[in-house]
Formats: structure tokens, sequence, C-alpha cells
């Protein structure tokens, strides 16, 4: 007997349950995306992509800001507008690594504590639709837009 599973409920078993924000217009600003609340979670992917497109210089990366603790770069600053970065580019964003833009290999999973997954953008336009998949470590924890 074949039994086939809907794409949702296989995605979730492979990368967890998904999550999306949008950054609204960029501005020269750090604003919260996800709030990771009631423990561990493993974020399993996150991935950008550009819905308004991005033409004004802008160093931009994605960190985590815990609750008690230091802020840690989930990827490395990088330039998106000097070069238009057009409607539909992706971001894939790697610790110690830049913010790639186009395909990426989805790396570990990155176990993260309470607090924000955070954008942080020094230029002022074009917009970023973000998706992260988790599943929790600690029974109760969550991950939501922020």
């Amino acid at each position: 007997m074949t039994v086939v599973n809907e794409g949702s409920a296989f995605r979730k078993g492979i990368f967890g349950s998904v999550v999306t924000k949008s950054t609204g217009t960029l501005a020269a600003t750090t604003i919260p995306l996800f709030t990771i609340a009631g423990g561990l979670v493993a974020m399993t992917s996150l991935v950008g992509r550009v819905t308004t497109a991005i033409t004004v210089a802008n160093s931009y990366k994605v960190q985590h800001n815990p609750t008690a603790g230091t802020t840690k770069d989930l990827c490395t600053a990088a330039d998106l507008g000097t070069t238009d970065t057009a409607v539909g580019e992706i971001f894939v964003p790697k610790i110690g690594v830049a913010l790639a833009l186009g395909t990426a290999v989805v790396q570990d999973a990155v176990i993260l504590e309470t607090g924000q997954i955070e954008s942080v953008s020094a230029g002022t336009d074009g917009v970023i639709l973000w998706v992260c998949t988790w599943f929790p470590i600690e029974d109760g924890a969550t991950l939501v837009a922020a």
C-alpha cells in the first residue's frame, strides 16, 4: 500500500514548524523578527526572500539576542544594496559567514536560548520576508513572529 504525505506534513517532519515575518521597509535600526520563549529551540533553517528591491547601500545581518547572555551574529554583515538586490533574491544566513545571496545549503540546526532573532540594517529601503523553521528542544519552548 502506498502512503502519500502532504507537503506540509513532510516539511514539518524534516524541518519542524514554520514561522514567517516581514521586516517591513528596512530602516537603519535593529528590529525583532522572532521571539523564543519557554526554553531552548533548534532553528533548522532561516531563509530570507526580498519582496521589495533593496537599492540603497545596506550593511545587513541577522543576530540572536538572548534574554540572558551575549548577542551573537547568525551571520556576518553583508552589503545588500550597493548593487541593487532584486525582488525574489534569497538569503541564507550561516554562522561565521557573510549573509549569502542566492541558494545555499541549509546548515545544521542552531540551538537558541530564549530571546529574539533580530534584523540589523544600516540601509533605508527594501523589504525581506524571513521564513524560520524550528522545533522545541525543551517542553513548552516556542518560537513566534515578533
